[in-house]
């Protein structure tokens, strides 16, 4: 796997997810896409260009995404999430690596947290447009490079079929 994959889908699904529950956002399917992703100044490949490395992933990897509820959307991951996660703000990490979250403010529009990982630290920001979409700025560093990314997430529909969790 590409060290632009293993760095932006891993901190995109574990750090947009986790402030989701700031609102009473719709239970179901959410895309995740990503954009303007930075490590040591150097621009990474665009969503859709990880996208198509995804398309390209061994049946092995591909299972292992789809055991976690997750697939691949027209424009980013999708994910299931429940309602009785929402309601519980159990809203599930994808990356198998040791994360953890802060949030240091809150509002009904704004969440600032910090985050933690073991080749990842940084702080960031959601803003919640609506139900059906919120927004993640994040800045920090990967592997002691400074690096930066933004994330859009929206919810693709109530029916979250073979998306469902295990």
């Amino acid at each position: 796997m590409r060290p632009t994959f293993r760095f932006a889908l891993p901190l995109a699904l574990c750090l947009s997810p986790l402030t989701a529950s700031a609102l009473n956002i719709q239970p179901g399917v959410w895309e995740i896409s990503s954009q303007d992703m930075q490590v040591g100044g150097q621009a990474m490949p665009g969503m859709q260009e990880m996208l198509a490395q995804m398309q390209n992933l061994p049946p092995e990897q591909r299972q292992m995404m789809a055991e976690q509820g997750l697939s691949l959307g027209a424009g980013g991951v999708q994910m299931c999430l429940t309602a009785e996660q929402i309601k519980a703000q159990e809203i599930p990490l994808h990356d198998d690596s040791d994360c953890s979250n802060e949030i240091v403010e809150r509002s009904a529009t704004l969440w600032k947290f910090r985050f933690n990982c073991p080749d990842a630290q940084g702080e960031g920001e959601t803003r919640f447009v609506s139900d059906k979409e919120f927004t993640t700025q994040v800045k920090g560093t990967y592997n002691g490079q400074p690096s930066s990314m933004e994330t859009r997430a929206r919810w693709v529909g109530s029916d979250c079929g073979a998306l469902g969790r295990n």
